[in-house]
C-alpha cells in the first residue's frame, strides 16, 4: 500500500514583503474538510484513504528542523505532502528528499523563479531555494512553469544551473517533456493568476489559471514522491477562494501519488 503523509510546516519567517503564509497549513485543511466539496480527485480515486496519514502540523523555530521533521517522516516509509509556509521551506524539504531520491527531478510553479543568490542579505530567502537545491545539486532536472518576473540575474542562474524555465508569455505546456526520474512537484500559489488566487503575498497579473495547474498536473507521467503547497497568506485571501484552491490542489495531488 502508498503511504502519504501530510505535513503542516508553519513558518514565514523569511518571507521578504508580507508574512502569513505561517498561518495556512490549518486553514487549507479547514478548507478540505469543510464539507463543500467530496474527497474524491478528478481521476475518481478517493483520498479517504488508510495510506494516508496527517502528521499534523509543526511550528517552526530552527529554519533547519524543516529538514529533520521531514526526513523523520521519509524514513517511516511515506511519501510527504508539505502544507507550507513561505517558499523557503523547499530547501529543507529537498534535503531530506535528497537522501531517498538521490536522482530527483524537481517540477516547480510559480510567478518567480527563486533563484536568487541572496535577497535582502539572506542566502536562504523565500527568494533563493532553488538556488541552494542547485548549487548542492540536489535535482537532476529543474522544470519552472509559470515564470514571469525574470530580471538579469535570475537568467544568468538559470543558465548557469541549466533550468528549463517556460515562461507565461510563450507558454506551451505540451513542450514540458517527460520526467525520467523520481519527480517532485512544488506549488507557489501565486503561479497561478490572482483571479483566482488572491490570498498570496505578491500578486503578479498574467499568470497560469486553476484549470492549467490541474491539467498540468493530471498530464504528469512520472512517479511522484513529495510535493508541496506554498505561499498561501490567509491575510490577503478574499472569501477563502485561496484555501479552497490549496485544498483543490491538495487533493489531486493525493490523488495522484495514491
Amino acid at each position: 500500500m502508498t503511504k502519504i503523509f501530510i505535513q503542516g510546516i508553519q513558518y514565514d519567517k523569511k518571507s521578504s514583503y508580507q508574512q502569513g503564509p505561517s498561518l495556512a497549513p490549518p486553514l487549507i485543511r479547514k478548507a478540505l474538510h469543510s464539507g463543500s466539496f467530496n474527497y474524491y480527485a478528478e481521476n475518481k480515486i478517493s483520498i479517504e484513504n488508510p495510506g494516508i496519514e496527517d502528521k499534523g502540523n509543526f511550528d517552526i523555530k530552527d529554519y533547519f528542523d524543516i529538514e529533520t521533521i521531514t526526513k523523520k517522516h521519509i524514513d517511516e516509509g511515506g511519501k510527504i505532502l508539505t502544507l507550507g509556509g513561505d517558499h523557503s521551506i523547499t530547501y529543507p524539504l529537498i534535503k531530506a528528499h535528497h537522501e531517498k531520491h538521490p536522482q530527483l527531478d524537481i517540477l516547480h510553479i510559480d510567478a518567480h523563479s527563486d533563484l536568487y543568490h541572496e535577497f535582502e542579505g539572506d542566502p536562504y530567502s523565500h527568494a533563493c531555494p532553488f538556488a541552494r537545491i542547485m548549487e548542492n545539486k540536489l535535482a537532476v532536472r529543474l522544470v519552472q512553469v509559470g515564470i514571469r518576473t525574470l530580471n538579469t540575474h535570475q537568467v544568468e542562474q538559470a543558465e548557469k544551473y541549466q533550468v528549463e524555465i517556460h515562461e507565461m508569455k510563450d507558454l506551451d505546456l505540451s513542450r514540458i517533456s517527460k520526467f525520467e526520474n523520481p519527480l517532485y512537484i512544488s506549488i507557489d500559489l501565486d503561479g497561478l493568476d490572482p483571479a483566482y488566487a488572491p490570498g498570496v503575498s505578491h500578486h503578479e497579473p498574467g499568470g497560469l489559471s486553476s484549470r492549467q495547474v490541474i491539467d498540468l498536473i493530471h498530464n504528469l507521467d512520472a512517479e511522484i514522491v513529495g510535493a508541496d503547497i506554498v505561499e498561501y497568506n490567509p491575510k490577503r485571501d478574499f472569501q477563502d477562494m485561496t484555501a479552497f484552491l490549496a485544498a483543490k490542489l491538495m487533493k489531486e495531488l493525493l490523488g495522484i501519488m495514491l
